[in-house]
């Protein structure tokens, strides 16, 4: 069960939001990149990760190939945990939240995928879950800005099924073209701000999306570790989801104890993978915190994320983007139907990605070997 093996590679896949292409880092953004991460074995067996990126990618794949990578070769892949506690240790001075946790969280969860081929089971069940053969999304709509906008894509989310949906807009003039659109359709509203404001301007924002009966409010205040600014803001009243930016157990421990969240949102790509995201969840069970994991993503990330949330989520919903993707290797696995997702129930994750999809779409890859 030696690691032989770790490639990386990042896929660009083309993709229509339904508006002008949102802009990042100064750029438009008209491709999703994907960090894949293949494991392989000296047992001949190959799992496969997400490492998240997105603007930031080849930071994170710089870490990847050339500190993490080489910390993990040559070492057993069955002991997951031990492995974590290894090499997280070793990189904590370089970040306990960043480049080289998110590298770390693609290579444990490949471990996960070897770990469910090796015993011939779906992750779901390997994790003491059932094997769902559905699980309710939302609709996670990216930024419009123009009302009208809104209205036309929360329309076509509503019409394709969905009975979730979240917006990323920050004026009010936007969520109420939304809301008018969920309400006839019966349908649930969640807006994220990604931390957009300071304490005083996110409760003026909490009260002016008051009438507009919010699911969740989204990491409405910076910086995000200001969890008793966080408090505040609740103690308005409307629920609050935090957590994709929060570093490990400890810290979704310190959101829980200043009494910040409703809802915790971890991510299985940037938090230190599927075993990290485990034990989140678990803390969430003993404080009656809805555990809601963050899963923008369409690779090896998002398959990971519908298993865990098949296994150990008691209300199960999967955050899907709202966007039209040309193509993608894990197709039709990572597409809604319905405003539903469908388990693959093969070994591991389920399913590995079309190699022909990864040649059409690479840009690029880099091999590491024991």
């Amino acid at each position: 069960m030696k690691i032989t093996g770790i490639q990386s590679q990042i896929v660009s896949l083309p993709f229509d939001m339904g508006g002008p292409p949102a802009t990042f880092a100064g750029k438009a953004w008209t491709h999703l990149d994907i960090l894949l991460v293949r494991v392989e074995t000296d047992e001949g067996l190959v799992g496969w990760g997400e490492a998240f990126g997105h603007a930031g990618i080849q930071a994170t794949r710089a870490a990847l190939d050339g500190i993490v990578a080489p910390l993990v070769l040559g070492r057993s892949s069955g002991d997951i945990a031990a492995l974590s506690r290894s090499v997280l240790h070793a990189t904590h001075l370089l970040g306990r939240n960043g480049p080289f946790v998110f590298a770390f969280s693609g290579i444990e969860t490949a471990l996960w995928d070897l770990a469910g081929k090796r015993a011939g089971q779906p992750l779901a069940r390997l994790l003491g879950g059932e094997v769902r053969e559905r699980l309710p999304a939302y609709a996670s709509l990216l930024a419009y800005h123009e009302p009208a906008l809104v209205r036309r894509n929360v329309e076509a989310a509503c019409a394709a099924g969905y009975r979730h949906i979240k917006l990323h807009e920050v004026t009010e003039e936007a969520v109420a073209a939304a809301a008018e659109v969920t309400r006839a359709f019966g349908a649930a509203l969640m807006v994220d701000v990604n931390c957009a404001w300071s304490v005083p301007a996110a409760l003026r924002m909490a009260d002016a999306f008051a009438p507009h009966d919010l699911l969740w409010f989204e990491e409405p205040v910076w910086p995000p570790e200001d969890v008793h600014g966080l408090a505040r803001v609740r103690a308005r009243g409307v629920p609050i989801a935090a957590g994709e930016n929060t570093a490990g157990l400890f810290g979704f421990k310190a959101l829980i104890e200043a009494g910040a969240i409703d809802v915790a949102q971890p991510s299985v790509t940037k938090i230190g993978g599927i075993g990290e995201m485990l034990r989140v969840i678990t803390l969430c069970e003993a404080h009656g915190v809805r555990p809601a994991p963050h899963s923008p993503y369409f690779g090896p990330g998002l398959l990971a994320t519908m298993h865990v949330i098949a296994a150990r989520v008691e209300d199960p919903l999967v955050e899907v983007l709202w966007l039209d993707m040309e193509a993608n290797p894990l197709d039709p696995w990572v597409r809604a139907e319905n405003g539903h997702v469908r388990l693959p129930t093969g070994p591991g994750l389920g399913c590995d990605p079309s190699l022909g999809v990864l040649d059409r779409y690479r840009v690029g890859s880099v091999v590491r070997t024991a």
